[in-house]
C-alpha cells in the first residue's frame, strides 16, 4: 500500500519504511508526526481524494533536523557597473521515516 501526501507545498509518494527529506517541521528527533493531508491511497483498491481522502493519515517518526546542500545564486549587474555578488542558501529540512498508513475505517497498514 502507498499514499500520496502533501507537506511543505510538495507532494510525496510514500510507503511504510521510506525515509523522506521534507520542509522543516516543529518536532524533535524521536517524535511522531502525523500527516493528515493525504491526496491518494494506492494498492489493491486505489482511493483518490477530492482534494483529500477523508479519514486517511500517514504516521512518521522524526529521525533528525538537517540542512540541505548549499545552493549558489550568482548575481551579476550588466553594462557599466561590472559588479557581481555570490549569494548562498541552505534550506532547513526534517528527516522522517514513514511508519504506517491509516486508511479511512481501517487499522494502520504495516
Amino acid at each position: 500500500m502507498f499514499a500520496v501526501l502533501k507537506t511543505g507545498g510538495k507532494q510525496y509518494r510514500v510507503k511504510p519504511g521510506d525515509v523522506l527529506r521534507v520542509e522543516k517541521l516543529p518536532a524533535e528527533a524521536g517524535d511522531t508526526v502525523r500527516f493528515d493531508e493525504v491526496l491518494m491511497l494506492g494498492g489493491d483498491s486505489p482511493v483518490v481524494g477530492a482534494p483529500r481522502v477523508d479519514g486517511a493519515a500517514v504516521e512518521a517518526e522524526v529521525i533528525d533536523q538537517i540542512r540541505g546542500e548549499k545552493l549558489i545564486h550568482f548575481v551579476k549587474r550588466r553594462r557599466k557597473h561590472s559588479s557581481q555578488r555570490t549569494k548562498g542558501h541552505r534550506q532547513y529540512l526534517t528527516l522522517v521515516r514513514i511508519t504506517g498508513i491509516t486508511a479511512p475505517g481501517a487499522a494502520a497498514a504495516e
